[in-house]
């Protein structure tokens, strides 16, 4: 083996091997360099031509005007991406210009639902950093023994750390970054997966940006806090913004963030936000959309969508804490939210009593057995509001919506791929696709949110109202 090591005893032909093989490398660079700069070209090519917008300088990272980063900007790469990306793999797409993931998100929704009808120019964001409202952050311990904090390495249970991300709430970053800085004081210990030891597993931080509302979740492994005054006093007076603690218990092995069981060490328990001029009551473990912004005109557009005259029964399933069902009942006769979550249904009962809005009704049922049990007693709805998890519907919900029968299915989706097989179902019985709406609500990732009006194939679209401000909108921002 030693021979091996000695320089000048390598055989010749292992010598020339290597330069071979070295020559090769460089070439095989070289061509896929210079074929990733045609691809590049090309996008842009794509962008300008079927998106509508050009390069906008509020998307421009340059801010010295380099002669580099200007040349990087104008292939549609961002010169100064998030240094955690490449190892977190949360922003998929942060290597390219704001204008160019648009543009990439634009024709992913045409590839998967244009064959449904046209779909409509994505509307994106003015501003789109630090839109997270919930931030959560994962404790443990490294292999010095430090504690960290960060984001799970995407696929892994690796921690990456992570003090402060451009797409989550400030605020929520500096308060994890304090928790982090206190355990050590308090004597806390973060918890271990390998061992299973360890007491504070996550911090789950939800804020109301229209009311300043701050929620911080302490889970943990056990509901035993020693000192747990004396830690809630110490981080008010650090960040005297939070409005309520929760200490929340998860002691399985598992890959869940919350647990079943919760105590209030301050405040109401929960917290307030304002969302198309209504309030809404947010619990730890009630789902909220993460995006407020895009969220109005995401909602916005799902209404405008609907059509609805003050004469409609609409029912929103998967209703969630009953954020789109209590905006479209100013504009219905009635809506009947349906969800499986009960903490979620507590949540929206309480929100409707809190926006004194009336005609709400909320259900903790399965919505496809509550709308076949509603199309055997008789009853009818004018619209269906639906709004699932990625994973899409199942068959089963999907052939109650047919068997109820409503005029119109304004269908709201986080993944486009669930969506095009869910569509295919509906209009092989009966449902025709009218307009397919794309709306950025993340950012800087690879996700993109669809809305989606079906109707009858026998309704026209004469009654379909549409805001101006979506025809009007520049898609740049």
């Amino acid at each position: 083996m030693s021979k091996w090591i000695n320089k000048k005893t390598v055989p010749e032909w292992v010598k020339q091997r290597r330069l071979e093989t070295g020559k090769y490398q460089r070439r095989t660079n070289q061509a896929l360099a210079a074929r990733q700069e045609e691809l590049e070209d090309t996008d842009i090519g794509i962008q300008n031509l079927h998106s509508g917008y050009t390069q906008d300088k509020r998307h421009s990272f340059a801010a010295d005007g380099s002669k580099e980063k200007n040349i990087a900007i104008e292939k549609g790469k961002n010169p100064e991406p998030c240094r955690h990306y490449r190892h977190c793999g949360g922003c998929q797409l942060q290597n390219m210009t704001y204008a160019r993931q648009l543009a990439f998100k634009q024709r992913t929704a045409t590839a998967l639902l244009g064959r449904f009808g046209r779909v409509d120019p994505i509307i994106g964001m003015e501003h789109p950093y630090h839109y997270r409202n919930k931030v959560q952050a994962a404790f443990s311990i490294n292999q010095h023994g430090r504690i960290v904090s960060g984001i799970y390495q995407s696929s892994t249970h690796r921690i990456v750390p992570v003090d402060s991300c451009m797409i989550e709430d400030e605020k929520a970053d500096e308060i994890i970054v304090t928790i982090r800085k206190m355990m050590r004081e308090f004597k806390m210990t973060a918890y271990d997966e390998r061992t299973g030891r360890g007491f504070l597993r996550h911090v789950l931080i939800k804020r109301g940006f229209s009311t300043g509302h701050i929620m911080v979740v302490l889970v943990a492994t056990s509901p035993v806090f020693s000192g747990k005054r004396y830690f809630v006093k110490a981080l008010l007076n650090k960040h005297p913004e939070i409005t309520t603690i929760v200490l929340n218990i998860n002691d399985k092995f598992t890959s869940m963030v919350l647990g079943e069981r919760e105590f209030v060490l301050y405040g109401p328990g929960y917290i307030e936000d304002v969302l198309c001029g209504c309030t809404f009551r947010i619990s730890a473990k009630s789902f909220y959309q993460i995006n407020p912004v895009q969220t109005e005109i995401l909602y916005q557009t799902a209404i405008a969508f609907a059509g609805l005259s003050g004469k409609e029964i609409v029912i929103d399933a998967y209703c969630g804490i009953g954020t789109i069902g209590m905006i479209a009942a100013r504009y219905a006769k009635q809506v009947v939210g349906i969800e499986s979550n009960r903490d979620a249904v507590r949540d929206a009962i309480a929100n409707a009593k809190r926006n004194e809005i009336s005609n709400i009704y909320f259900h903790c049922a399965d919505a496809g057995q509550l709308m076949m049990e509603m199309a055997q007693s008789g009853e009818k709805a004018d619209v269906v509001l639906m709004d699932p998890p990625r994973a899409g519907s199942d068959e089963a919900f999907l052939s109650s919506v047919v068997t109820l029968s409503p005029e119109k299915v304004v269908y709201i989706s986080c993944n486009p791929k669930t969506q095009e097989r869910d569509l295919s179902f509906l209009t092989t019985h009966g449902y025709r696709v009218r307009r397919i709406q794309p709306v950025d609500m993340f950012p800087h990732t690879n996700h993109v949110e669809t809305v989606v009006l079906l109707s009858k194939r026998e309704v026209e679209s004469k009654n379909i109202r549409v805001e101006p401000y979506l025809e009007d909108m520049d898609i740049s921002e």
